[in-house]
Parts: structure tokens; C-alpha cells; sequence
């Protein structure tokens, strides 16, 4: 690929090596020469191994788990890059850790998502560029400029593929009120109608009940969420939606959290295939058969790109 201008450099992190390199690869560049480390005392180390003055760089790091670990390399880093001179410094997250902080829950809760895009900024960030935040209004938290990209059009397109003329054999659902919109997203770009799984507890101490909004019986049902965590919600209302009548369950979410329980309850939920983006390294405990896992290097390649040749990222959210 043929740039103009500052040179661009690409530097990988602890939390996101592999794609990481595959952006790098798709923008014909090789990866920044970098190391992160610990000390004996358990203080992270960052050092960079090549001239970063007058460059435009890009670091890549999820803030997944340890996730305290690898936002303070991703800080480290970002204040390095400032001390050598980088001319512009773009934190690449796929993930943003802390993104379910964004409000006060209850009284004297902290703000913890404003916490950490207000250390990304005073660390030396001059913009930032991720995937799905799990609050939109995150974007706001930050004073320097965020690019959001979205994963619906990438799992969209997949399942596109995988349904391709059987569309009236579909629905596509949302596992709560909160996934509404990128449910709804979801199911205009593959032409199916949609459904919503709503969760009631009619009183204290009583069992959830499960309400289904729309009609699953006899179609093969995608349930749409942006992040799977422990798994709890999304494997409760594929049960539910099966006890409708559904006669299969997929689901597909951007940020494979997976903690806790997830793997296990995945394992035993009716749910057949999951697929999800590759904005957190699975490592191979969780690698499952049920798990199918998509890139989502060459949609931030593309959005480096455009940041480097000061293009608009907006077309991408189409």
C-alpha cells in the first residue's frame, strides 16, 4: 500500500499481538518493534525500540482481561509515544474494558467508564478508534475524537451468507430491551423479522419469567447481543425461545468476554453455533466447537487507513 506523508506505524500490545499483526499485514506494513513486560515488583515495563518522532501511530490493545493489566500498558505506552515525539497517537481498542461502568447504577457508584477515557486523554491520546462500545454514549466521555465502528455489518454478512435463500425460516432476537436497536439493526440488513426476549421477575425472590415479544415457533432463530460475558442472559433466552417453539437457536455477538461460567453454560445451552469477532484472543480453553470466530482486521485496517489519510471513517458505519 502506497502512503503519503508521515510515515504510519502500527504497535502491537500484550492483549492484542495477533490482530494486531493481521491489520499491519493488510496494510502492507510490518508491526512497530515494541516490548511490554513486568517487573519484579509487578509494575508493567514498555519499551520502544525504533524512532516513533514525527510518525502517525497506532497502538493496538484490548482492554480485556487482566483488564486493569492491559489498560495501564495501553497508558504506558500512549505516554512513550508522546515523549518521543509521535506526531499524532490513535489508541486502537477493539474492546473497551469498563465500558459497562457508564452511569450510576446507585447511589455513590462511580463513573468508571469516564475514569478511563479521561487516562487515555491525559495520557497523550489524540484520538481513539474502537468496536461496540457497550454504551454509545461513551464517545462523549472522551474530549479528543472516537471513532466507533460497529460489528453488526460484519456478522450481518456472514449470516447472509449461511441463510441465503431460506430468509422466511428466520427470526432474528433480541435477548433483552437493550439490544433492541442492533437487533433491529441486525434483522434489516438480512431481511428477517425480529423478536424481543423480555425478562420480568413478578416478585422478590421469585424465578424470572421469560416473555417472548413476537412469534419464534418453527423458525431458526438468531439471538443478537454485543458482548457475551458469563453467558446468563443469552443462554436463558435461548431456552426460553426454544420452549416456544423455535426449532433451532444460533446467536452472534462482537466482544467474546466469556467469563466466569460462559463456557460451561454454553456448552449445555440448546444454543447450536455462536459466532463472534476475534476483538479478544480466545485463548484454546475457550475455543469450543460452538464457538465460530470472525476477523475484524481488515474493517480496522481500513479505518486506520482512512485516519492516516485524514478520510472520512464514516462511510464504514453504513
Amino acid at each position: 500500500m502506497s502512503f503519503h506523508g508521515k510515515d504510519i506505524k502500527i504497535f502491537a500490545e500484550s492483549a492484542s499481538g495477533r490482530v494486531a499483526g493481521e491489520i499491519a499485514k493488510y496494510l502492507g506494513l510490518s508491526l512497530g518493534k515494541s516490548d511490554a513486560g513486568v517487573f519484579s515488583d509487578g509494575e508493567t515495563s514498555v519499551s520502544l525500540y525504533e524512532s516513533v518522532r514525527g510518525s502517525d501511530c497506532f497502538i493496538v490493545q484490548s482492554t480485556c482481561a487482566p483488564v486493569n493489566n492491559n489498560l495501564m500498558e495501553l497508558l504506558i505506552m500512549i505516554d512513550a509515544m508522546k515523549r518521543a515525539s509521535a506526531a499524532r497517537i490513535t489508541a486502537v481498542i477493539p474492546y473497551f474494558g469498563y465500558a459497562r461502568q457508564d452511569r450510576k447504577a446507585k447511589a455513590r457508584d462511580p463513573i468508571s467508564a469516564k475514569l478511563c477515557a479521561d487516562l487515555i486523554t491525559t495520557a497523550g491520546a489524540n484520538r481513539v478508534l474502537t468496536m461496540d462500545l457497550h454504551a454509545t454514549q461513551i464517545q462523549g466521555f472522551f474530549n479528543i475524537p472516537v471513532d466507533h465502528l460497529f460489528g453488526v455489518p460484519i456478522l450481518s454478512a456472514y449470516a447472509r451468507e449461511i441463510i441465503k435463500g431460506h430468509i422466511d425460516e428466520y427470526i432474528v432476537v433480541s435477548p433483552d430491551l437493550g439490544s433492541v436497536t442492533r437487533a433491529r439493526n441486525f434483522a434489516e440488513r438480512i431481511g428477517c423479522p425480529i423478536a424481543i426476549v423480555d425478562k420480568r421477575r413478578p416478585k422478590a425472590n421469585e424465578c424470572e419469567v421469560m416473555n417472548i415479544i413476537g412469534n419464534v415457533k418453527g423458525k431458526k432463530v438468531i439471538l443478537v447481543d454485543d458482548m457475551i460475558d458469563t453467558a446468563g442472559t443469552l443462554c436463558s433466552a435461548a431456552k426460553a425461545i426454544m420452549e416456544n417453539g423455535a426449532i433451532e437457536v444460533n446467536a452472534c455477538a462482537t466482544h467474546a468476554v466469556l467469563s466466569g461460567p460462559a463456557i460451561q453454560r454454553i456448552e449445555e445451552s440448546p444454543i447450536k453455533k455462536i459466532t463472534v469477532l476475534d476483538t479478544i484472543d480466545l485463548p484454546p480453553e475457550k475455543k469450543i466447537p460452538k464457538i465460530n470466530v470472525l476477523p475484524v482486521a481488515p474493517v480496522f485496517a481500513e479505518a486506520i487507513e482512512r485516519i492516516y489519510k485524514d478520510k472520512p471513517v464514516s462511510p464504514m458505519y453504513t
